[in-house]
């Protein structure tokens, strides 16, 4: 039986519409390192597959790996710093509404979302990780105080990431609009909205179950460094 592409998603994604935004040594892909810090290899992966992995991404790096090696064993020498348990949240069911007071991000825009993924911390964001799809913020004053964006791009599914609010906006529903907007963006290409999150956000898993995303399957990130 054929793989579906969201049981590893980075591999699919890097194997497809995001290669030019990868790396690959072997069978092991990796995000560039300023772009995102996901690496895979393939479910049957051995020795020589995270050799190639650890020579991608060079001596005591850290990598983050998740799909059907996310809670595997690595071979010796390699560490394991974290495992984060999560969920991946299928969005067929998404009712996807463009808003008009959405602003597209682009590269004027990095040092606020930076800024902003910094005080809220929804998950891994750097300086280039803008070019892995389209991000929409909602701005007030000026200021930018939520946003939402695509990271993963297996083919036929765009992930929703990135989701925050600046603490003194939330409460108004800019996450939900802003995930029903993104998820807009990735229907019009002809993807389905998907998402991760972890298992213990007990509140962001009320709020997309309400928006119409189902728990697809349970997945573990592992956060992993090379050997020296």
């Amino acid at each position: 039986m054929a793989e579906h592409p969201l049981d590893n998603p980075v591999l699919a994604a890097l194997a497809d519409n995001q290669a030019a935004l990868g790396e690959r040594k072997g069978r092991a892909v990796r995000y560039q390192p300023d772009i995102a810090p996901f690496a895979a290899l393939p479910a049957d992966a051995d020795d020589a597959d995270w050799a190639d992995l650890a020579a991608l991404a060079g001596p005591a790096a850290g990598v983050v790996i998740t799909g059907p090696v996310g809670i595997a064993r690595p071979p010796a020498l390699w560490q394991p710093v974290e495992r984060i348990a999560g969920m991946q949240m299928d969005g067929s069911g998404l009712d996807v509404r463009p808003d008009p007071e959405a602003v597209v991000l682009g590269e004027s825009d990095v040092p606020e979302m930076l800024d902003l993924v910094a005080r809220t911390r929804p998950g891994p964001f750097r300086t280039r990780t803008r070019l892995l799809g389209t991000y929409l913020g909602f701005r007030r004053g000026g200021a930018l105080v939520a946003m939402a964006g695509e990271r993963m791009r297996p083919p036929g599914w765009a992930e929703v990431s990135a989701v925050c609010t600046d603490p003194a906006h939330r409460g108004r529903g800019l996450a939900a609009r802003l995930v029903r907007a993104v998820g807009a963006v990735a229907r019009e290409r002809g993807d389905v909205p998907f998402l991760h999150l972890a298992a213990s956000n007990t509140g962001a898993l009320r709020l997309y179950e309400q928006l119409g995303f189902t728990v697809r399957s349970r997945v573990c990130f592992a956060l992993l460094r090379t050997p020296d």
